[in-house]
């Protein structure tokens, strides 16, 4: 009897017997065995529940991101209104990833703080499925902050009430005078010191779902995949909605950012309903709108978590722009299905259409992968190709190769292709499996360290043979540990 037995739904996607050979494979080449159980499940997680924190400015929300996430990454500055790019993290406690949205990019906003608090923490409790509510322990519950409560409330969300700037022992009875906003025990935490926050992140860990509420398929099998429809203001998102729904459902203007609220539409395209979720998009750099620049990375990081594919639209007839690279990096990095849309293409000339190639070719080379349609949402020119893209992409996305053929592979490509000698070793690709889908996650195990060019040609190799098209493909490896192989 095999004493590391786990649960099938550890074993990501292998079936029993195919989870059995793959073992006694991984017991030949002398791998540990905890350390092989231990790579499947985390490949084989699926989407990580997502943690939203939010509060009032200027209560230490960043400073308490970048407490969790363990590094200074959320920007941290002492003026109000400060943007950054990034509003999703990656983190964990107690062995418990998740991820974490930080609404601390916002601050100031001509709507008035009130109103501007509320819709932030709207988008990010939207994509949650558990919310840490942050107060300064010291100022005590504001106006600001019983119109969160409110929020809360209404969505029903687990909430952790974090007490923060409880500095030493004196400030413990501020905290507890947090009970009158009737969420529950307030964790009086130092964010700045670290003071409290294990104890915190421990009840975060308790109100996370074993699983996200958006898990793929969603609770009824069958109900409508969704659909984000993505890309910076006035690429014409609101264009592409309405042209597909056949009439003017979303209000649009020729002023960038007009939608104003985050609108999921049901649709009928080619006989099957779809969710369409339309977003404001992600606004250029004004200095002017410092706080909408970030709100609207948000909303769009909001939009592709519900998601289940990516439409990134860009403007053809404009060069491929940064904030282009940095949407399809939010789409890549949060394991959507992808297809890409040129819009306006009926507005190119011949010298245009040549110089939009070569740019796709340079820019756009990391998604070189992904279904890709040139649209007119104005005219409906090629909109019929949009729903065979998408099929095309999810279908990518929840492909998955039997270990023992993806074995067969690994081992003709690394007879006919090995990896470069270093240091006056060859490590090797000795096997490996392919632990979930939604994207496709391979863990390749291996005698040594493999370089990123060499796992880049592979991967490579995996689309020519099985295809992914339209979807990410994440690939880890684990190195056999040095101490002979096991009797």
């Amino acid at each position: 009897m095999n004493d590391h037995h786990i649960s099938d739904d550890e074993h990501g996607e292998l079936g029993e017997a195919e989870y059995a050979q793959f073992m006694e494979l991984a017991a030949e080449e002398g791998f540990d065995i905890d350390l092989v159980e231990d790579a499947i499940e985390e490949a084989g997680h699926g989407p990580l529940p997502v943690l939203a924190v939010v509060g009032r400015p200027n209560v230490g929300k960043s400073t308490l991101v970048n407490r969790i996430i363990g590094r200074r990454e959320a920007v941290v500055e002492d003026k109000p209104g400060v943007t950054r790019d990034r509003v999703t993290y990656e983190a964990e406690w107690a062995g418990r990833r998740f991820k974490l949205v930080d609404t601390g990019g916002w601050e100031q906003d001509v709507l008035g703080i009130d109103a501007s608090v509320a819709a932030q923490a709207e988008y990010a409790i939207e994509a949650a499925d558990a919310v840490v509510f942050v107060v300064d322990a010291v100022v005590g519950a504001t106006d600001t902050d019983a119109a969160v409560v409110r929020l809360l409330r209404k969505a029903g969300k687990p909430v952790v009430l974090c007490a923060n700037k409880v500095d030493g022992p004196s400030a413990e009875a501020d905290a507890a005078m947090l009970w009158s906003l009737g969420l529950g025990e307030p964790h009086p935490v130092s964010a700045l010191h670290g003071r409290g926050t294990g104890d915190m992140l421990d009840a975060v860990v308790d109100a996370l779902p074993d699983a996200p509420a958006q898990t793929f398929g969603g609770a009824a099998p069958g109900g409508p995949r969704r659909i984000a429809l993505i890309g910076r203001p006035n690429v014409g998102k609101s264009s592409l909605l309405n042209k597909v729904a056949r009439e003017d459902r979303v209000v649009v203007n020729e002023l960038a950012g007009t939608t104003r609220d985050p609108v999921d539409e049901l649709i009928e395209l080619g006989g099957v309903t779809w969710k369409f979720v339309d977003t404001a998009g992600i606004r250029k750099r004004v200095h002017l709108q410092q706080g909408a620049d970030y709100f609207a990375s948000l909303r769009t990081a909001a939009a592709v978590e519900k998601a289940e594919v990516a439409v990134i639209l860009i403007d053809s007839s404009e060069s491929v722009s940064v904030q282009d690279q940095r949407i399809i990096t939010m789409a890549v990095e949060a394991g959507r299905a992808i297809v890409v849309a040129f819009n306006k293409w009926d507005t190119l000339d011949e010298e245009r259409r040549y110089y939009l190639e070569r740019e796709i070719e340079t820019e756009l080379a990391q998604i070189s992968w992904a279904p890709r349609v040139n649209v007119s949402a104005t005219t409906g020119r090629h909109m019929e190709r949009l729903v065979p893209a998408i099929e095309t992409a999810l279908a990518g996305w929840e492909t998955r190769v039997p270990t023992g053929r993806l074995n067969s592979f690994l081992g003709e490509l690394v007879s006919a292709h090995p990896h470069p000698v270093r240091g006056g070793k060859q490590p090797r690709i000795l096997f490996g499996t392919q632990a979930g889908t939604k994207p496709p996650r391979f863990v390749l195990f291996a005698s040594g360290f493999i370089e990123h060019g060499y796992r880049r040609f592979v991967e490579r190799r995996l689309r020519e043979e099985f295809g992914f098209e339209g979807t990410p493909v994440k690939i880890s490896v684990r190195v056999r540990e040095k101490r002979g192989r096991k009797k």
